[in-house]
């Protein structure tokens, strides 16, 4: 990958030799709001099915709404705002989830909720497609990708920690103070965010790419056929996770499991941070063998709780800088366009969401939960070849 020279001519003068720490965290910390405001909904279902008097299924659809506004609303909204200076965008995005939250914190009809629900995802997927882009922008060109990997923290963190807090905050003050809390807590961001953040100008029309344009340029299309591949084969196993510890006798022990996938998850954010800008390409290879090789384990030793534990280690271990790799090979690759490249790639990722609780449904239905693990090897060796022929990456 080359170094970006166009987008080191953007800022010269708010490039920095040194990672701005604070203003990288207000980007971690706004990735952690977003999905603490996706997750919420589904710690919390018996609570909320009773305050809005509907089925627990219901309450379910709140996440479909939200993933459904990032789905459609990230590539759009990403070029329409292209023009837009950056940081007064960001503080929209942000600011989005203030004014949802509040909606869902007072809404005591369904409807409405839905609905809420559906533009706090538009706000997602402007705001994924802006972090990497903006973290880029932050740092010199060598810094570029332990900059995203600090910008990429709050998602792992939500994950792993964020929303069993979240759930317990929900069991113990209710889930309408819980939102209200989630509304002060990005008011706080915003102010942070305003006071840390530096500020970019939009892209020059002059300059600006097509949607197409963008999608041939090197190294786009591979980025996103593994992001597509990787996404649905982890998605295969993390949307089924519970049926999936079923045949070791630890299906009550879910939120151990998921403490051990956190926890790996966090220690691969930081092994990324200190590589990804010297070994990109090798890391990404890694993250593919590596998640290939547990679903092998998977596949041979489904009912032993020990291997259960070790592979769910590993595979954390595999997927944690995952997002960090992807987003930085993205930018890389796409240059001054790298926000509209950004919001590709949350397109896809949200399809792989999509696809991966799908795909897992039939195979859970049809042939049971051992074919998880094969389905899964598959997905990972497309990945894994894709990532073999990108040579460009580096």
């Amino acid at each position: 990958m080359s170094d970006c020279p166009s987008l080191a001519q953007a800022a010269p003068t708010t490039r920095q030799d040194a990672l701005p720490l604070a203003g990288l965290l207000a980007l971690a910390c706004a990735g952690f709001i977003t999905i603490l405001t996706e997750a919420m909904p589904a710690g919390l279902l018996p609570q909320m099915s009773v305050g809005l008097g509907v089925s627990p299924a219901l309450v379910g659809q709140l996440v479909t709404l939200y993933a459904l506004g990032s789905l459609l609303a990230a590539i759009p909204l990403t070029l329409w705002t292209r023009s837009w200076r950056r940081r007064p965008l960001l503080l929209v995005a942000i600011g989005g989830f203030a004014l949802v939250n509040s909606v869902t914190a007072l809404s005591s009809h369904y409807g409405l909720t839905l609905v809420a629900r559906f533009f706090a995802g538009v706000f997602a997927g402007l705001l994924w497609a802006l972090l990497a882009g903006y973290a880029s922008r932050m740092v010199a060109p060598h810094l570029q990708g332990r900059a995203i990997a600090v910008a990429m923290l709050g998602a792992p963190l939500a994950l792993s920690l964020g929303v069993p807090a979240g759930t317990f905050l929900g069991t113990a003050v209710g889930w309408r103070l819980s939102f209200a809390i989630m509304t002060g807590l990005t008011l706080l961001l915003l102010v942070w965010a305003r006071w840390q953040l530096p500020d970019f100008a939009g892209e020059p029309a002059e300059k600006r790419l097509g949607l197409r344009q963008v999608l041939t340029l090197p190294g786009i299309r591979p980025v996103l056929w593994v992001t597509l591949t990787y996404v649905l084969a982890h998605n295969i196993l993390y949307t089924y996770i519970a049926p999936l510890l079923e045949p070791a006798g630890i299906a009550a022990d879910i939120d151990r499991v998921l403490l051990v996938f956190g926890l790996a998850a966090l220690l691969s954010i930081w092994l990324t941070g200190v590589w990804i800008d010297r070994w990109l390409r090798v890391l990404l290879l890694i993250s593919c063998a590596l998640f290939a090789l547990s679903a092998l384990a998977l596949a041979l030793w489904i009912s032993s709780p020990a291997v259960i534990y070790i592979t769910v280690a590993a595979w954390g271990l595999a997927f944690g800088g995952l997002p960090a790799l992807l987003q930085t090979a993205l930018a890389k690759s796409a240059g001054p366009s790298a926000d509209a490249a950004q919001s590709m790639l949350v397109t896809v990722w949200n399809l792989g969401i999509a696809g991966g609780g799908l795909a897992g449904g039939l195979l859970l239905q049809g042939l049971g939960v051992g074919s998880f693990a094969w389905a899964v090897i598959g997905l990972l060796v497309l990945a894994l070849l894709t990532t073999v022929q990108a040579r460009h990456l580096r």
